[in-house]
């Protein structure tokens, strides 16, 4: 307990160290307020962040260039509110995504603003090894319930990933070719362009490493095998403008990938295998007129999962099961601008979901959801946006939620805000007709959803500081519980963020972040009473983050990073036993290191991108391996 509570100081005199008392008087330049940073995801519509209640983290172009060494998974895992299980384990192995302390299937995953499921899986989560990092320009990142503007999963939020879609130019190509620990090679490469007419972006990219053993070797001497990985990934976008104002974007997206795993925590073995195939194709339009935009979107996610694991009735032999699904989604909309300080949107959404695999027949259903939105913006500082979703489920019958999001900004410089809203995640094929564990009299998860905070920027953007507080709680909880799934009683989540950005020089930032989250489920015991205890496994309550970017030339860039995880519990299942044990998992830091030097006026970079510096031995799931201290280095170039 000492040697933690010393770790925890440590880290916070470091936090107190690094952030400056005042602005530098010597730093000349004039760059506009982060409250006047212009979003998206937000509204569905191009928005300034001074105009909306909601709390949002931007990862922008710039951090996305400087994280060609790692995953997506890893670069979120690095946010503020956010934590990826699996994120630094094999690099094969799944990752769930916790935020705010919900369950990973809780986040709604946009692919420029579409929403992305895997309808083969249970809960629908998407899965984020799927996307290769190098053709992502953008993720918007927006907290707290969006059920009322996006639909069923936004219950704790929307991580809306934007791609790259054209070059500055007629044409133009870049790549990046990488190798790491672990005989780690990645290589990838882009061409994009744009004219009058037409826009472009087309990008492949290969990844493969022989990983690490996916199940922890605790004496080092078993002689695990290491569980390898190697992903194929394409994809291109067109912009065509045929007329003034209207755009029509058809986009294909193609991912496989193969990999090893083990039996289980604790537990090699050399049969398991896994194969995934994702495609996603579609068209958006978009038709901009003086006072608004209508815009119109379809996209299909197909996905085929193949596992293949030893049969442990024939020892000589294996098993194979597969699952597949599609997921439709299509969607119109406009926002309109009634007057120079109201605005309105309004539009309708369908999904259609579908579902096969070995043990279950094909089984579908489809969701019809209207919303519509009013918008107070900027007057005397005040804005607002009230909003409502009529959802219409095939199985459940008739939804409703909505939000409501106030704001006020004092001086261009101080913004208060509000968020109420409520949501709802419906229960997915697998939970509800899988002969095995399925449950078909399942009800669909709601929630209540409340935030609130402050924020202060200077207009030279020299110093963002952000507070929030939440509450979230949930009623009619899905969880698995032998034989099946069922609904518990509810969950109650509450927490805060702080977050601050400090441009000391215009060659040092300082970034720092701590949050706070716990939750507690309720039941009721065979003897109808109610029954409380804590169940965020495998998320921390408290989590440090700190980065430091110095450039010390126009060419030569460094930064180091440092998030700091608290004590977290698990449940391990004891095959020996063949009982589930709670267990506990001790806090541990991660420090990574990048550095980078461009060459012939920024065309070619060369990088380095060292991770776990320390060498931290740590669980994130416990029984499962963690990486040591590895590293990336490679080029990218632009012409």
């Amino acid at each position: 307990m000492k040697k933690e509570r010393k770790v925890w100081a440590m880290t916070l005199i470091a936090l107190w160290l690094l952030a400056p008392s005042k602005t530098n008087a010597q730093q000349d330049s004039v760059v506009t307020s982060n409250l006047e940073e212009i979003v998206v995801t937000a509204t569905k519509f191009p928005k300034s962040q001074s105009e909306t209640g909601k709390v949002l983290t931007i990862i922008d172009e710039d951090q996305l260039k400087r994280s060609a060494g790692k995953d997506i998974s890893q670069l979120l895992n690095e946010q503020v509110g956010i934590v990826i299980a699996g994120a630094n384990s094999n690099p094969g192995k799944d990752k769930s995504v916790f935020l705010r302390g919900a369950g990973s299937g809780y986040t709604l995953i946009l692919l420029d603003g579409i929403p992305v499921n895997d309808p083969s899986g249970i809960g629908g989560a998407f899965d984020l090894r799927m996307l290769p990092i190098d053709q992502i320009e953008r993720i918007e990142i927006l907290k707290g319930s969006q059920s009322a503007l996006y639909g069923s999963d936004a219950v704790a939020g929307v991580i809306n990933i934007i791609t790259k879609k054209k070059g500055n130019k007629p044409f133009g190509v870049n790549g990046t070719a990488t190798y790491g620990t672990y005989n780690t090679k990645k290589g990838n490469i882009g061409v994009s362009g744009s004219t009058d007419v037409i826009d472009y972006n087309a990008g492949y990219t290969y990844y493969k490493t022989d990983g690490i053993s996916e199940a922890k070797d605790t004496i080092g001497t078993q002689g695990f095998d290491k569980d390898g990985f190697d992903q194929n990934s394409f994809q291109t976008s067109v912009g065509v403008h045929p007329a003034k104002g209207l755009t029509l974007r058809p986009f294909v997206r193609y991912s496989k990938f193969n990999g090893k795993y083990d039996a289980g925590a604790f537990s090699d073995d050399v049969v398991p295998v896994y194969h995934s195939k994702f495609l996603n194709t579609g068209i958006s339009g978009d038709y901009a007129f003086s006072k608004g935009t209508v815009h119109v979107q379809y996209a299909r996610d197909n996905v085929k999962r193949t596992y293949i694991t030893r049969d442990y009735f024939k020892p000589d032999s294996s098993v194979a099961s597969g699952f597949s699904g599609y997921f439709d989604n299509a969607e119109v909309y406009a926002n309109y601008d009634l007057a120079e300080h109201f605005q309105v949107l309004g539009g309708v959404n369908y999904q259609h979901h579908k579902m096969t695999s070995s043990d279950l027949k094909d089984s579908t259903l489809h969701i019809v959801n209207p919303f519509l939105s009013f918008f107070v913006k900027d007057v005397h500082g005040f804005s607002t946006e009230i909003g409502g979703r009529l959802v219409h489920h095939s199985v459940f019958g008739d939804i409703f939620v909505y939000s409501f999001n106030p704001s006020y900004v004092i001086n261009n410089q101080v913004k208060l805000f509000a968020n109420y809203s409520t949501g709802f995640k419906a229960p997915y094929l697998d939970q509800l007709y899988n002969p095995s564990y399925g449950n078909p009299k399942l009800k669909p998860e709601k929630s209540k959803n409340l935030e609130g905070g402050i924020q202060f920027a200077t207009l030279d953007n020299r110093i963002d500081i952000r507070g929030t507080v939440f509450s979230r709680k949930i009623n009619n909880v899905i969880i698995y519980q032998y034989p099946g799934y069922i609904n518990f009683n509810k969950q109650n989540d509450l927490g805060f963020e702080l977050e601050s950005t400090f441009n000391v020089t215009e060659k040092l930032r300082v970034k720092a972040f701590y949050a706070f989250v716990k939750g507690e489920v309720t039941t009721k015991n065979s003897a109808e009473r109610d029954t409380t205890f804590n169940n965020l496994i495998r998320r921390p309550k408290h989590s440090i983050g700190i980065n430091v970017g110095y450039a010390f030339t126009n060419n030569f860039y460094v930064s180091a990073n440092l998030k700091t995880f608290g004590k977290r519990g698990d449940m391990f299942f004891n095959s020996t036993t063949f009982a589930t044990e709670a267990v506990s998992l001790k806090a541990y830091q991660l420090v990574d290191i990048y550095a980078e030097y461009k060459l012939l006026q920024g065309k070619l970079k060369v990088f380095a991108d060292l991770h776990n510096v320390l060498d931290k031995n740590y669980y994130e799931i416990y029984g499962y391996s963690t990486m040591g201290f590895n590293m990336n280095a490679g080029v990218t170039f632009g012409l």
